[in-house]
């Protein structure tokens, strides 16, 4: 877009004044239309909040009513910037002409008659403000809340000169160093100064000295005091996953900070930036070795050629040679589309406390989230659990998970300076088509701050971060990697089993220390990565084995499990209720859409975004109840652990004792309580028992007594009882009457060693040649290893000799690790087996292990 037309060589001609009085003095050409935005824009900054715009003609000065940025030039002068944002809904709302016709559609032009018009405004209101050892300071605007915010890949060439914004994420950002923004320069042949001198994305000396006298177009010195420098920082933006067509990669462009707005975009963070896009000459196209060699100066004696790079006149006269950048005017957290920021950081929240947590909330959310403190705790916290992904069905206990890894602990710093975590990291393993991936993509776009990775495509300088080249500079730069991406968020890693060894072994630092330690090209640096991670991992053998412990079912090692502090178990096992509700569940989905959803979530999801933020706000202490209670959850844990037979899935370490004071803080914000309560730390030791760490597996149902029939495969036969009387026929068809099953439930663990040692017998005896054993022999060897080993007494031998009878019968029948080789065997009955345990109607039959059984 060309400005408007103006004299030849710059934008004002200066008059001669020496050695030529008879000179005819040029007037300097004004430019109309930027000074009747300047005269509108200072009018709106005086007037508006304090009448319409049809009523400025007749406002005075002694005007009791305050304007609104009168009031933000006392908060600026307070916080001593010199930056004036400016809402342009606002400007909109005033003089709708001046917002898109003059600084909408050319911001560009107009830009240094807005900095005029609020300089002009300062020295009015505050002229202190303008104070500055080298004359007057420089005040600049900003503007944000524009009606429409672009993407990155819908920039194009009728945007340049125009105030537009775009959203998109921060991968990296360069450091701040100082710009050259107005020059000064000395002719190195007559003396004339020329200052603010304009610099056009380059380095811009005058096109010739302003002396009628002299034409100096080449020698010029450089006068540094005089110049004007500004804070000057390169972001590189790509444009957010969801925005990318298929087939094709995500773009990114240069973004160009200034002024005060640096270092407000961090890596990682989904912004949106208000600016105008410029074409700027690509300087590094010229320095790139074997390329674009034509373009390159040819060598020759004295004249220009030698002398390089000096403006803008000395680029792209030859061939194109420009790229877009942005060159951003303010920077607002968000995406742009009405989100909120819910991971605040501990320290800004520490500070100011609730009431400032709250003040960026409007009214009506303010209200909300006090009627959601009314509710009964528990009440409160049932129904922000189904809030959490209400298009999964069920999974109560890992949606309890889910709400504590978004509230989070609190972090805590010790007197000798080490970090104490506080972010909660969460594992999920379980079978294909669990809604594992649900609850990943659920996060990853309920957070800013949230990057969702899968483990195989993933490497170890993708995760953490990698040493890369400048391009334009050619010094070496960090790249932030997923975990540095998701500081102070959460990072989500999908298929967690299958990434390599070596990439695992990366982010162990970065799960407990919550840092990255690099050292590589020179470059020693530890990074923060306070992050919480939450993975999904598939079992080793495609599902989960119930009868082997969880390092059997999961390949990962035990460092990086001892760092999760939950890890839940998702198995697909058929239950007809539960089958009924899904099915209904997914039909309502995929016809309803996310009506169907709703109607199973107490809250939405920009109402769990506030909760969240609000909720973390609230730095919660530990009671001396809560503290007793900690010290006896963990003793209990860890005797619970030590004991025989326990199936522990690993060992309970100090790692659970922290893991537990996370959970409870975590709870304590949940509820909106400012003390950790005895409930909270009890509720967290549950947690922790009910995921996989404790492995508490359902408890087995065994049949006592089995009817012949079914035990013999459906052959015919006598139903014999327990006393060995026969039953009777009861019906003229024939049918037999079965004995009534009596069920007696016992704890998988119980279970689980008594079929161990009944198999290890059978897999004994076939090791020495015995193709069969009979059941009598089986369990009366059994009964008498537990008495030798003091398990049970002389009392308890009938009752444990029935229990080995029904895990007997229930390998048989259910999960067929016992096969029967004959109903009745040759061998007859031994004596001493008899009298040790009596006899029963199966004891005869011959047993032997199932080949095809696997154990471990």
């Amino acid at each position: 877009r060309q400005p408007q037309p103006r004299c030849d060589a710059m934008a004002a001609v200066l008059t001669a004044d020496v050695g030529m009085p008879d000179t005819a003095a040029v007037a300097q050409e004004v430019d109309k239309g930027g000074a009747e935005v300047q005269k509108r824009f200072l009018s709106f900054l005086g007037a508006y909040g304090t009448m319409s715009a049809a009523d400025t003609s007749t406002r005075s000065t002694s005007d009791d009513a305050r304007a609104v940025y009168v009031e933000a030039l006392n908060q600026l002068k307070d916080e001593e910037r010199s930056t004036l944002a400016i809402n342009f809904a606002d400007v909109v709302d005033f003089d709708s002409v001046l917002a898109h016709e003059a600084i909408a559609a050319e911001y560009y032009r107009f830009e240094p008659f807005l900095r005029k018009a609020a300089q002009n405004f300062v020295r009015q209101h505050q002229p202190a403000m303008l104070m500055d050892e080298n004359g007057d300071k420089e005040v600049y605007v900003s503007f944000y809340n524009l009606p429409e915010v672009h993407e990155l890949r819908a920039l194009r060439t009728e945007h340049v000169g125009r105030l537009v914004s775009v959203r998109g994420t921060v991968t990296r950002t360069s450091e701040v160093r100082p710009e050259l923004l107005f020059g000064a320069f000395q002719c190195a042949e007559c003396g004339r100064e020329h200052v603010d001198v304009e610099q056009q994305f380059a380095y811009t000396e005058p096109s010739i000295c302003s002396n009628p006298t002299c034409g100096n177009r080449s020698r010029w010195t450089f006068l540094r005091q005089k110049c004007k420098f500004v804070d000057w920082q390169r972001v590189r933006c790509q444009e957010s996953a969801e925005e990318v067509p298929p087939g094709s990669l995500p773009r990114s462009i240069d973004l160009i900070l200034r002024h005060e707005i640096v270092e407000e975009a961090r890596a990682g963070d989904k912004c949106v930036f208000t600016g105008s896009l410029v074409a700027v000459p690509d300087v590094a196209a010229l320095a790139r070795a074997g390329e674009r060699t034509e373009i390159k100066p040819q060598g020759g004696r004295g004249g220009e050629s030698n002398q390089g790079v000096t403006g803008l006149k000395r680029l792209g006269v030859r061939e194109l040679n420009y790229k877009l950048c942005f060159l951003v005017s303010s920077v607002r957290m968000g995406d742009g589309k009405g989100g909120v920021d819910a991971r605040a950081e501990q320290a800004a929240a520490a500070e100011g406390g609730e009431e400032d947590a709250k003040a960026e909330f409007s009214e009506e959310e303010k209200a909300e989230l006090e009627q959601m403190a009314k509710l009964p705790r528990s009440q409160l916290y049932e129904r922000l659990i189904s809030s959490i992904a209400p298009g999964v069905h069920g999974a109560k206990e890992i949606k309890r998970a889910v709400l504590l890894q978004l509230l989070g602990g609190v972090h805590k710093r010790t007197h000798e300076g080490i970090n104490l975590r506080g972010d909660i990291n969460v594992a999920v393993v379980g079978d294909p088509s669990c809604a594992k991936s649900q609850f990943l993509k659920y996060v990853a776009d309920f957070l800013p701050r949230a990057v969702y990775t899968s483990g195989k495509s993933s490497s170890a300088a993708g995760l953490t971060a990698t040493v890369v080249k400048e391009p334009e500079t050619g010094e070496f730069c960090i790249e932030a990697g997923a975990l540095m991406l998701a500081d102070n968020g959460i990072c989500c890693i999908d298929e967690f089993d299958k990434m390599d060894i070596k990439d695992q072994v990366a982010i162990h630092e970065a799960m407990e220390q919550q840092t990255i330690s690099i050292a590589k090209a020179g470059i020693n640096a530890t990074l923060n990565a306070r992050t919480s991670i939450l993975a999904a991992a598939n079992p080793t053998d495609g599902r989960y084995d119930r009868s082997k412990p969880l390092k059997y079912n999961v390949a990962l090692p035990p460092a990086i499990m001892s760092r999760f502090d939950l890890i839940h178990v998702m198995i697909d096992e058929p239950n007809e209720v539960h089958d009924y509700n899904v099915a209904r569940h997914i039909v309502a989905v995929h016809k309803d859409g996310a009506d169907a959803t709703e109607l199973d979530a107490s809250y939405n999801t920009a109402q769990m975004q506030r909760f969240v933020k609000y909720a973390r706000s609230i730095v919660p202490r530990i009671t001396k109840e809560a503290r007793a209670e900690l010290v006896r959850s963990y003793t209990r844990l860890r005797t619970a652990d030590a004991a025989p037979g326990s199936g522990s899935a690993y060992r309970m370490t100090v790692r659970q004792l922290e893991a537990m004071v996370r959970l409870s803080e975590a709870l304590a914000r949940a509820t909106l309580c400012e003390e950790v309560k005895q409930w909270h730390v009890q509720e967290a030791r549950r947690l922790l028992r009910t995921s996989i760490i404790a492995l508490e597996t359902e408890d087995v149902v065994l049949d006592e007594d089995i009817d012949m029939d079914e035990a013999l495969g459906g052959a015919g036969g006598a139903l014999l009882a327990d006393d060995g009387e026969q039953g009777a026929d009861a019906g003229e068809g024939g049918s037999q009457v079965k004995q009534e099953r009596r069920q007696v439930t016992i704890s998988y663990e119980r279970f689980s060693r008594v079929s161990r040692a009944l198999l290890l017998r059978l897999l004994e005896a076939d090791e020495d040649g015995e193709e069969s054993v009979q059941q009598l022999s089986l369990v009366a060897d059994y009964v008498r290893t537990q008495l030798k080993k003091g398990a049970i007494d002389e009392a308890g031998v009938e009752d444990e000799a029935t229990l080995a009878r029904s895990v007997v019968q229930h390998m048989v029948v259910k999960e067929g690790a016992m096969l029967v080789i004959a109903d009745e065997g040759e061998q007859e009955a031994d004596e001493d087996d008899v009298e040790l345990v009596g006899e029963h109607a199966f004891d005869k039959r011959m047993l032997s292990a199932n080949p095809a059984y696997e154990q471990d």
